[in-house]
């Protein structure tokens, strides 16, 4: 059996892992709540901010992709593919209690968690 980690203590008195794993439920959206509402847990804080910066640029990414023609609309559903692979896959890690970091937005929420 598989022991399991010590990710601390959180503010809000839900599980670390849980709350990580919900900060990406929602994208950028539910990553600003929980960053907002978590003070103390380096660990959800840090995945609350990967998921405000991997799905705000997606977002962003996608909307400018929708206004140009036949290059953005095929890109698209490619993009919005990726976007829910990456999110089950970000969620997963957060509830195993793993620090997955992504490339770039890994080190900049990791600055700023």
């Amino acid at each position: 059996m598989e022991e399991k980690k010590d990710l601390g203590k959180t503010s809000i008195g839900m599980q670390p892992n849980a709350e990580a794993l919900l900060a990406y439920l929602a994208g950028f959206i539910t990553g600003i709540v929980f960053y907002i509402l978590e003070k103390e847990n380096k660990f959800v804080r840090f995945h609350a901010m990967q998921s405000i910066v991997v799905f705000g640029f997606l977002f962003v990414l996608g909307m400018a992709l929708a206004v140009i023609p036949v290059i953005g609309w095929v890109i698209s559903p490619v993009l919005w593919i990726a976007n829910i692979v990456l999110w089950i896959l970000l969620m997963v890690k957060a509830y195993q209690g793993e620090m997955f970091k992504l490339p770039i937005a890994g080190d900049i929420a990791e600055k700023n968690s």
